[in-house]
């Protein structure tokens, strides 16, 4: 079945359209306003506060606005579970074009928005955020790009180190020190190596190997003896795998074991949601590997609570809209001025969010809670629960 699917030219559209949600840019960076300035806002908590939504709206790919909707909706679900918070949710399109992004930020900046939330890509976040830099205004983007946080960006998506922290944090109690990254060599590919590598060295485990591998069916399978024979080398106790099940998974969870390293004795480890496409749940090498999965009970009651609203089922990346408005509506109810300012944002306490707790750090990044989870007999089973608060196991 994968085999028919992911040819080299169908793998390569595959990743794209998987990458353009989030991995739009790498290269551009904020940078406008000092790393440590507490950036943001002040508003009248006894007034209405008023929130730019951006979402991808105007584009010309119908899923970005299928997308726009979802978030929307969410966001305007969130405001209806505030507690005692008016927030004036105001909606602008920003298509897929960061020139766009730019000027409906300053749009939103001259109507009179406290903060944004949104954009979706990165290149578009980006712009965004160095747009209304310097009218001192924070962005909590949708993306989970950590090349543009920083700054007065904050980005929402779950990221490569927070999901490489825990795995390894969790395999290290196991007794595994010993990790080869595997990493397609596309930029998603370097970003989850790097952010693996760092969570390997950040806990006191060991690199054995760095092996990658061409985006196509033809290259990943020429690269896979040369894969397996750097992992045998290194001597790794688990292979830490960057690859989706949308595109290249497929094939390298197929490939390797067939070329002889047996999951039985170097376990396989996934930076991404191994079980977001059911037939991935069946592959060889994810029998007994471990993923991260966000807190199950929390994203169910989210994306049922959604359905029951809308009618249908939520986009995977809808929930983010709604943690948005959950944090800002949290820290309008302080009563405090500043709510909206790095310093108040970046609480250590953090926000409940759709699919489990999660905060925002100073460097703009975020951390989640997240549960770990192996696959039993093609069935999703939970080793370690995602911690309910900060300061526990799990971070």
């Amino acid at each position: 079945m994968f085999a028919r699917l992911y040819r080299p030219r169908k793998l390569t559209a595959l990743l794209m359209a998987f990458a353009s949600f989030l991995w739009v840019s790498a290269c551009a960076t904020t940078g406008i306003v000092a790393p440590n300035a507490n950036t943001g806002k002040n508003i009248n908590p006894g007034a209405p506060v008023q929130v730019a939504l951006l979402v991808p709206g105007g584009s010309a790919a119908g899923s970005d606005q299928f997308l726009a909707a979802n978030l929307e909706n969410a966001a305007r679900m969130a405001i209806a579970d505030l507690n005692g918070v008016e927030i004036d949710l105001r909606v602008y399109n920003t298509g897929s074009d960061p020139v766009q992004a730019a000027g409906v930020a300053n749009q939103a900046a001259n109507d009179g928005a406290k903060i944004l939330l949104g954009p979706l890509f990165a290149e578009s976040a980006n712009a965004a955020g160095v747009a209304v830099a310097g009218r001192n205004i924070n962005v909590l983007a949708f993306s989970n790009n950590p090349t543009i946080a920083g700054g007065n960006v904050f980005v929402l998506g779950a990221t490569f180190e927070n999901t490489a922290n825990r795995l390894v944090q969790y395999a290290g109690r196991q007794g595994t020190t010993r990790f080869a990254v595997v990493h397609g060599d596309d930029l998603q590919g370097q970003v989850g190596r790097d952010a693996i590598r760092n969570a390997v060295r950040r806990n006191g485990g060991q690199v054995a190997a760095v092996e990658s591998y061409p985006l196509s069916q033809q290259g990943i399978l020429g690269a896979t003896s040369r894969i397996a024979s750097g992992i045998k080398a290194g001597g790794a106790d688990a292979v830490f795998l960057t690859a989706g099940v949308n595109a290249d998974l497929p094939i390298i969870a197929t490939a390797l074991p067939e070329a002889g390293v047996n999951p039985a004795d170097t376990q396989f480890v996934g930076l991404t949601r191994w079980n977001a496409v059911p037939q991935a749940l069946s592959l060889p090498g994810l029998q007994g590997g471990l993923f991260a999965l966000p807190d199950r009970a929390l994203s169910n009651n989210f994306e049922a609570r959604y359905a029951s609203v809308y009618g249908e089922a939520p986009h995977p990346l809808a929930g983010l809209a709604y943690d948005g408005i959950a944090a800002i509506g949290a820290l309008v109810a302080s009563g405090d001025s500043g709510a909206l300012t790095k310093q108040a944002l970046t609480t250590p306490q953090g926000f409940q969010g759709t699919s489990g707790i999660f905060r925002l750090r100073p460097n703009g990044l975020n951390e989640r809670g997240l549960a770990v989870a192996t696959i039993r007999n093609n069935q999703v089973v939970v080793l370690e629960p995602a911690p309910r608060s900060f300061g526990g196991s799990g971070f």
